[in-house]
C-alpha cells in the first residue's frame, strides 16, 4: 500500500500545487486512499519532499531535482534562511520553529546531516524537536544550525 500511496502522492504534486499536508491528505482521499496527518507526514519525509517557490510568496510540495539537493549546504542554508523562525535548546532537545508547513522539509534535510550527535526528529507543522546525544552536544549543534539560520 504505501509503494502505492507514494506512486499517487508523486502524480499529486507533480500534477497539482499542494501547499500543506492537509491539502495532500484531501487529495489523497479523494483518490480514495484513506490516510492519516501522521501518515502524509511520514510520507512527505520519506520521500523526501521539498517546498518549493509557487509565487505570491506561497510554497508548494516537489519531489527533489537530486537527491543530493535534499542533503547539500546550500540547500540547507537556504532551507533553514527562508523557512526557520528560532532556535533554542534544554538539555538533549533543541527546538526548531518554522513558519507554518516548513517543519517536515527542515526536519528531513536535519535527518540527512553527516552530524553524528542528532539521534532523529519529530516535526509537526511549525515546530521540530531534535534528539541530541551526548546533551553536552546540543549547544554546538545549535550553533552550527544558526550559522545557516543566519545567513
Amino acid at each position: 500500500m504505501k509503494v502505492k500511496r507514494h506512486a499517487i502522492i508523486r502524480e499529486i504534486i507533480e500534477n497539482t500545487a499542494i501547499e500543506t499536508q492537509e491539502e495532500l491528505a484531501a487529495a489523497l482521499r479523494a483518490r480514495q486512499i484513506d490516510v492519516t496527518q501522521a501518515t502524509v507526514s511520514r510520507d512527505i519525509k520519506t520521500m523526501m519532499l521539498v517546498k518549493v517557490p509557487a509565487g505570491n510568496g506561497r510554497y508548494r510540495y516537489a519531489l527533489p531535482k537530486e537527491k543530493g539537493a535534499v542533503l547539500s549546504k546550500e540547500r540547507m542554508a537556504r532551507l533553514f534562511y527562508d523557512s526557520v523562525v528560532s532556535l533554542d535548546y534544554s538539555e538533549n532537545i533543541i527546538v526548531v520553529k518554522t513558519l507554518p508547513g516548513a517543519a517536515n522539509a527542515v526536519a528531513a534535510v536535519l535527518d540527512h546531516t553527516p552530524w553524528q550527535e542528532i539521534v532523529g526528529t519529530v516535526a509537526g507543522d511549525d515546530s521540530i524537536l531534535v534528539v541530541v546525544k551526548p546533551r553536552e552536544a546540543a549547544p554546538e549543534v545549535v550553533r552550527r544550525m544558526e550559522k545557516f539560520f543566519a545567513q
